[in-house]
């Protein structure tokens, strides 16, 4: 019996959990893969490191040319799709490569959103988001100067902490208040200020960028209140959003991402997607442990089995916590004072782990201990 073509549209990680998950189960497809970059599947997660120099490329690297060769997987590197065929069931590729496929999965990731501010496209204007991002910030960071990093969330503040590794002078532009804002409180996260500003990271929150200065390259930022400060180099790290363009060219359904039903299957029943393109029930998601699982139930739904996508307990599991229903009772019965007297009913915004007559005092302490613990560890990124 001849194997099915299967044919993927982006080698990142999601993908390639998801062909481990398919060899696993022995799926019977040759697999075609067409990969905008240049390179093979790594974690890009780790590319923190590589930009700081704790870990070079082949460090990261998650699946070798050893391991598609032993898998007879066909990679295209360097050719991105520029069209899906649904009727001819077929890809092509920006270099006129075309492959015919029975099953088709898109995983095309996101793109980085770059704020349209006057000087945007000027040289030295970067974006953060995969190892040719990284390959230019750190020639950038060999000739010295100021790298301005617009965007104080978790990796705009790994790109400021891998090019002051690498020596330049760094200024993090945030718009909001505080720093991580969807994380931390506003306690916590002018904690976690004070401790990049002591480790040589200068901080402006609340930053509005107005423009980038310069004639032929990147020469200041200039913010709304007029404040100019001189950069070498400008890195916006202001959020991602799903690349969903091919598939609206194809025709399907699209919403913020590629729209699926719980088995990772799109409008086109021969074609699924995986990765933060896609969009379930309402949702796009950027974190490692759904997209892992939208990885095993594509596998699974390629293999006909029955799987269904929940992020919920994935999540839970992924970071080791017992799954524990949604829907929860609010208050909890607690002994009467001293163990005498009727029970009376706690919010359970209460800790379990706390005592029930811990005072007051001590909790807060607990609270602020349990910052300075977070803090600390977000500042280990540098």
């Amino acid at each position: 019996m001849s194997k099915q073509q299967l044919v993927i549209i982006g080698n990142g990680m999601a993908p390639g959990r998801l062909l481990e998950h398919l060899f696993d189960a022995q799926g019977a497809y040759d697999v075609t893969i067409f990969n905008a970059e240049p390179r093979v599947n790594y974690d890009r997660i780790m590319l923190s490191p590589v930009l700081s120099g704790e870990k070079s490329f082949d460090d990261i690297v998650i699946h070798d040319d050893a391991w598609y060769e032993t898998h007879g997987i066909t990679l295209h590197r360097g050719q991105k799709v520029t069209q899906i065929d649904r009727a001819a069931k077929t890809v092509t590729s920006e270099g006129g490569i075309t492959a015919a496929y029975d099953k088709l999965v898109i995983a095309t990731g996101s793109q980085p959103f770059i704020i349209p501010v006057p000087g945007h496209t000027l040289p030295g204007v970067l974006a953060y988001r995969d190892l040719d991002d990284v390959d230019a910030m750190k020639l950038a960071a060999a000739q010295g100067g100021r790298a301005v990093v617009i965007g104080g969330g978790l990796l705009g503040l790994e790109a400021a902490a891998g090019l002051k590794a690498q020596g330049m002078e760094v200024t993090v532009l945030h718009l909001m208040p505080t720093l991580l804002e969807r994380q931390l409180d506003p306690t916590a996260g002018y904690l976690l200020q004070k401790e990049l500003e002591g480790r040589g990271i200068e901080v402006r929150c609340g930053a509005n960028t107005k423009a980038i200065l310069g004639e032929d390259k990147v020469e200041a930022v200039e913010l709304e209140d007029g404040t100019v400060i001189e950069a070498a180099l400008v890195v916006m790290a202001v959020g991602i959003r799903p690349s969903t363009a091919l598939a609206t060219d194809a025709g399907l359904d699209v919403g913020r991402g590629i729209v699926t039903d719980a088995a990772m299957r799109t409008s086109d029943p021969d074609i699924l997607s995986v990765g933060e393109c896609v969009e379930v029930d309402g949702r796009v998601y950027g974190l490692v442990a759904p997209l892992y699982q939208m990885a095993r139930v594509a596998a699974a739904t390629l293999t006909d089995t029955a799987a269904a996508f929940c992020p919920c307990r994935d999540a839970n599991q992924a970071e080791g916590h017992r799954h524990q229903p949604v829907f929860r009772r609010r208050f909890r019965r607690w002994p009467g004072p001293r163990g005498r007297g009727p029970a009376r009913c706690r919010p359970r915004h209460l800790s379990p782990r706390d005592p029930a007559g811990q005072p007051r005092h001590r909790r807060r302490a607990a609270r602020r201990c349990g910052r300075r613990r977070l803090v600390q560890r977000i500042a280990e990124i540098g």
